[in-house]
């Protein structure tokens, strides 16, 4: 329907050292990666306000620091999925066990912020975003899909309201916010779509928006990012691929990451806007693609 997206290189800038390789088994690696023995599962990449370059390993519970030299910052009794840095000074971590967590800037031991919904634990939290206001926006996926389309999209306030914006999502995965801040973008892995609404201070959602359908396979659309040029970014997990649409969902351009692993897992913007980071699971590897001009 739209002309074929043009290719971009895509490089590695760096990889997880042999010394944090962790190969063995895990309760999240039996339910969603096959019960394999995975070394890591590199996700949630995140800068902080020093331009230093973190990210999480879900199933051993660690947070790095992977700017040079690598750190373990964190290690915990968790499943850390999505990470972003607060103005405050400090990370938010959505995990998939404990809910949405509060990590001091040098790392240790995070902190709980919301760990239940009046008294209901969360499905299983996947990724998360900063608003301009400070409200927190999250996905709540747990083992949602194309069977369950229960998962849920929730907009957490500085003063600690929630709002329940989306509930029938078919595996609410990554998320992200237009540059003006007015509409929100979630990647609904397992219906290979990503989604657009509105936000209201009232935290009422209409008419939300098949914004982008990508192609199906064994996985969907997974962290998402937008760009200076309001272009939305999307790491495919299974295709092994990065895409790139323009605001209306036209695609542009797409990355192919298959030389490094198949398994693509999310990106974020560098802190001059001039690329995108990227973690790549299968090889616990740190990818970059430059942003072509708009």
């Amino acid at each position: 329907m739209f002309a074929p997206p043009r290719p971009l290189p895509v490089r590695r800038v760096s990889a997880l050292p042999e010394r944090f390789r962790l190969p063995r088994r895990s309760a999240w690696a039996a339910a969603n990666r096959g019960d394999a023995d995975l070394h890591s599962f590199l996700e949630g990449p995140c800068f902080d306000d020093a331009g230093r370059l973190h990210v999480v390993d879900i199933p051993h519970g660690r947070v790095f620091r992977a700017e040079g030299e690598w750190q373990e910052i964190a290690r915990y009794d968790g499943w850390p999925n999505g990470l972003a840095w607060h103005p405050a000074g400090h990370f938010l971590l959505a995990d998939y066990r404990r809910g949405l967590l509060v990590l001091p800037a040098s790392g240790g031991m995070p902190a709980p912020l919301l760990e239940t919904v009046a008294t209901e634990s969360f499905r299983g939290l996947n990724d998360l975003v900063l608003a301009a206001d400070g409200s927190v926006l999250f996905t709540d996926q747990g083992q949602t899909g194309l069977q369950d389309p229960t998962g849920r999209v929730w907009r957490l306030w500085p003063d600690g309201r929630l709002d329940r914006l989306i509930g029938n999502g078919p595996s609410p995965n990554g998320i992200a916010l237009s540059r003006s801040g007015s509409h929100c973008l979630v990647a609904m892995t397992r219906s290979c779509e990503v989604w657009r609404f509105a936000l209201r201070p009232d935290g009422v959602v209409g008419k939300a928006n098949l914004f982008l359908r990508l192609p199906g396979g064994v996985s969907g659309p997974d962290g998402l990012a937008v760009d200076a040029a309001d272009r939305l970014w999307v790491a495919q997990p299974g295709h092994g691929l990065l895409w790139c649409a323009d605001p209306y969902g036209v695609p542009l351009f797409v990355a192919d990451c298959t030389a490094f692993g198949r398994m693509p897992t999310n990106c974020c913007l560098t802190p001059d806007g001039r690329e995108l980071r990227i973690t790549e699971a299968d090889s616990g590897s740190i990818l970059s693609v430059e942003l072509p001009a708009a």
